[in-house]
């Protein structure tokens, strides 16, 4: 029987054709399985790319939250917007043949807001796909103040807000803010409602003069807002006080307002001073968070002002 013939010696890993493949397969289901980014071709990262990709999407593709762009599109709520004073830094127009369009083109124009003539392929792209009907307003990205910056004077008024994920709430209760001399509003910096253009428009043009802050743990913030000598008072359905037996609301003052559903959280609620109501005779179980904050904001304001007078 004859003898087989040898193949050599055994390659080196490196040099086996399947290596690079095995090796990039494994790079990959490691970059996976750990968040590794992965290297790609001409030695760019897989994160660097994808980075690169995401700041190529639209503005509108993305939540606005402060640090990126917004757009609000279609012919309606586009002049609606502008309308409201909401601050856009570009339109961008298919054509002008539809009388809103052409409203919203001179609007844009007594503002000096940049006019962008665009397609319909690059206007799909910005927009995401969204409807569109060739109009779409950028909005610049809303710059939110520190909570300590709304401690001014010797009496603020500053309105917390708590759950509220509706921006059209948000701006309401801004809107209550600024009739009633609040120095500023704290919201949430996550699962809360933003400065989007829809809290611009139900604000009517206020968040212009009230500023919004974000705190990053509202229980932690309401808690220095005491250490500095506010009172807190949360609205509750539950509450120990009428609104308007709120006597220290002359002071200052902290007030928080929840959600229509959920109201208060429950860490929220024990770390107020005190609970308050707003008595109601009619059949209502609740009210919604931008009128609750706009009867309770009022009666605070009556109480302040009565307390000027005496004084």
């Amino acid at each position: 029987m004859a003898k087989r013939k040898g193949k050599g010696p055994t390659p080196k890993a490196e040099d086996r054709h399947w290596h690079g493949k095995r090796q990039k397969a494994r790079a990959v289901k490691n970059a996976k399985r750990t968040g590794t980014p992965t290297v790609g071709p001409g030695g760019r990262t897989k994160a660097v790319a994808e980075a690169r990709d995401r700041a190529r999407r639209p503005a509108g593709a993305r939540r606005a939250n402060g640090e990126v762009p917004e757009l609000v599109t279609g012919r309606n709520p586009v002049v609606e917007a502008l309308r409201a004073g909401v601050p856009g830094t570009a339109l961008y127009v298919m054509s002008g043949n539809d009388e809103r369009v052409r409203e919203s083109i001179q609007m844009a124009a007594d503002r000096r807001i940049p006019l962008m003539e665009t397609g319909k392929n690059e206007l799909d792209r910005l927009t995401d796909g969204a409807v569109h009907q060739g109009i779409a307003l950028q909005v610049r990205p809303y710059r939110y103040a520190h909570p300590d910056d709304l401690l001014k004077g010797t009496s603020p008024l500053i309105v917390a807000v708590d759950g509220i994920t509706d921006p059209r709430n948000l701006g309401a209760i801004v809107r209550s803010a600024a009739a009633f001399g609040a120095t500023g509003i704290v919201v949430p910096e996550r699962r809360a409602a933003g400065v989007t253009a829809g809290a611009w428009k139900s604000s009517a043009g206020t968040l212009a003069t009230v500023p919004v802050a974000q705190a990053t743990n509202l229980t932690r913030q309401l808690k220095a807002y005491q250490k500095a000598g506010c009172f807190v008072a949360g609205l509750d359905a539950d509450g120990e006080v009428a609104v308007t037996g709120l006597e220290l609301a002359t002071g200052p003052f902290v007030l928080v307002v929840g959600s229509e559903g959920k109201g208060l959280s429950r860490l929220v609620a024990e770390t107020c001073d005190m609970l308050a109501t707003i008595p109601m005779p009619g059949q209502a179980e609740s009210l919604n968070a931008g009128v609750a904050a706009g009867i309770a904001l009022y009666e605070i304001s009556r109480l302040r002002g009565a307390a000027n007078d005496g004084a």
